[in-house]
Formats: structure tokens, sequence, C-alpha cells
């Protein structure tokens, strides 16, 4: 079973599918989501882990390591071979997945038996993709809208004197003590709240420890961070 052949079935026959594997509470995940738990779920029943993780390609390109607890090295990363990354034209950051074996003898990590998709498609799309760098580069036509509740002040004066649009860089320039990690987390709250789809992504780089706790307790979303008193091979490494 793969994820091509599950992509080519209906929504009603992957859920008999599910239903057959005894998932639970799957009626309300979307075609894709359901796609990846069913693939998580054949992969337990043959024996094997069914992994996803951020691909980290080491430096002499033999061989790459899956992050599958955030972006920093961890007990659970998984192995990948130089050829699956060579095959299918993988890249350091590509979010990958598929079923993995447990480490034998004296190996050190799970290893992937197989690139069964990369962000969620087709392991061989992956293989045809643009590089980032080439791509066209063309103005915002969606703005992001973060006003929320009327209460809330300071992303509606966003909205209204410096919207900013999908795909769109922005900088808060402020002085210490103004309210800029605030003001981000207000912005990280309300996207969540009104675009539930979005994978949101925050990252705090050198920051002291309870702003990142704050943020973990306050975003519906990945929080990737560093504090002041890690070492900045870790900041430049995240």
């Amino acid at each position: 079973m793969n994820i091509k052949e599950l992509e080519s079935k209906t929504l009603a026959q992957l859920r008999l599918m599910a239903k057959d594997l005894k998932m639970k509470e799957f009626t309300e995940l979307r075609k894709r989501d359901l796609i990846i738990e069913i693939l998580k779920r054949s992969s337990e029943k043959e024996g094997y882990i069914f992994v996803e993780g951020l691909l980290e390609i080491m430096r002499d390109a033999t061989h790459g390591i899956l992050r599958t607890d955030g972006v920093l090295p961890g007990e659970n990363d998984v192995y990948i071979s130089g050829s699956q990354i060579k095959k299918f034209n993988l890249r350091t950051g590509d979010i990958v997945s598929g079923p993995a074996r447990l480490p034998k003898d004296k190996e050190k990590y799970l290893s992937l038996l197989r690139v069964e998709s990369v962000y969620g498609k087709q392991a061989a799309e992956a293989a045809e993709r643009e590089l980032f760098q080439k791509m066209t580069p063309i103005f915002p036509n969606k703005q992001i809208k973060l006003e929320t509740e009327p209460e809330i002040l300071s992303t509606r004066m966003i909205d209204l004197l410096a919207p900013i649009g999908f795909g769109q860089r922005a900088m808060i320039v402020a002085p210490p003590k103004a309210g800029k990690t605030t003001l981000l987390k207000r912005i990280a709250q309300n996207i969540s709240k009104n675009y539930p789809d979005i994978k949101l992504i925050v990252l705090l780089i050198d920051e002291r420890p309870e702003e990142v706790t704050d943020m973990l307790r306050s975003v519906k979303g990945e929080v990737v961070s560093s504090t002041f008193d890690e070492p900045a091979i870790r900041h430049v490494q995240l």
C-alpha cells in the first residue's frame, strides 16, 4: 500500500479501509489526513513504524537524518540513505514520511525503508520540484486578516495601517520593552483563529526562557526556540 494508491480512492472508500483497520474517530478527517493515518496504521500492522520528520542532509551528502522531534537532534531521529535522497531530489528542510524499521545490532537510529511522501504528496513529485531560488517573485494578492474581537485593537490597527499579505515579509521595529513579543504573540493567535488550516511556526532565537514558555502556552502552532543561555551554534542550527 502506498500513497499513490490511496490518493486514487474516494473518501468513502478510504473510510471503509479505516473501518477495516479498526481506526477510531476518522469520520471528521480530511482526505489527506485520513490517507496519512491509514499509512501509519498499515505500517504498524506490517511490523514497521510510520515516521515523519524534517530532513537534514549531512555535509558529505552520504546520508541524511529525519528530525522527528522538532528541528534539533533527538533520540527518535531516523536514518535515510543517500540513494533515497538522490532518487527523490530531497533537500534539507523537506518534510519526509514513510515506514521505518528498528535499529539492528550496533545501529544508532531507526532506518527509513522507503520515502512514502514529501510534504504530504507523492515522493515522485519531489524529484521534479523547482529550486526556490529560481521561482518568480510576485506581489501578494491575498491579505492575511488579523482582526478578531472588537476590543483587540493592536491587530486591527495592523489591518488598517500596514496590512500583511500571504507570502509577504514584515518587520516590527520598536524600542526595548515596547511590547514587540506581545504583538507577535497576538498576531500568531489571530492567524490561528482566522485561518485554522494554516501551518503556523513561531521561531524564537536567543530569547529568555520565560518568553519561550509563554509563547508555547499561548500559540496554537509549532514553536521552535533557543534561549540566551544556549551556545551560538544552536542559534545558527535553528
